[in-house]
């Protein structure tokens, strides 16, 4: 399966294991996304303050503003699934999470922040996968379908609300 390779910075709550957190996350959507499954690839994810992913942002996207999640793919989604399962390794991509944005969001939502941390992976996770809810409605109906799937094998709701598989 898929190998992360995090880096949890200290603003992050240490009552939660986020490394178990993101283990399971991962694991549940390589059950839905099998692409991901591969025991060659890896990814890394950087769970980190705003002002980290603010300059990412603005340095990659230009977009001077923190955002929850950001996902650096590092294999276009043809390669990825022609990869062999059991190949040299692969460097997926790179995600960074920032803290202030995900804690506030899932505030906002009345969830906890480790449903909201959970999903935001996996999210980026499909990213990385080389799918992109802003390209079409469908491919944003495609995405959301695998996430709600995901989030369920792990015991979190739908979050967007309106799905019904």
């Amino acid at each position: 399966m898929l190998t992360l390779d995090i880096d949890i910075e200290d603003l992050w709550p240490e009552t939660t294991d986020w490394a178990m957190l993101a283990a399971r996350a991962a694991g549940a959507l390589a059950a839905v996304a099998p692409e991901i499954a591969k025991d060659c690839l890896s990814a890394s994810l950087l769970m980190t303050s705003d002002a980290e992913v603010q300059v990412l942002n603005a340095e990659w996207r230009g977009k001077d503003k923190p955002t929850n999640v950001l996902s650096f793919p590092m294999l276009a989604r043809e390669d990825l699934l022609e990869l062999p399962d059991d190949g040299p390794p692969e460097l997926l991509g790179d995600i960074a999470m920032a803290f202030e944005t995900c804690q506030r969001e899932a505030a906002d939502k009345g969830i906890t922040l480790e449903d909201h941390a959970s999903h935001l992976l996996i999210h980026g996770l499909l990213h990385l996968a080389g799918l992109d809810h802003e390209i079409s409605p469908q491919d944003a109906r495609k995405m959301e379908e695998l996430e709600i799937k995901a989030l369920a094998l792990i015991g979190i709701a739908d979050p967007y609300g309106d799905h019904h598989l």
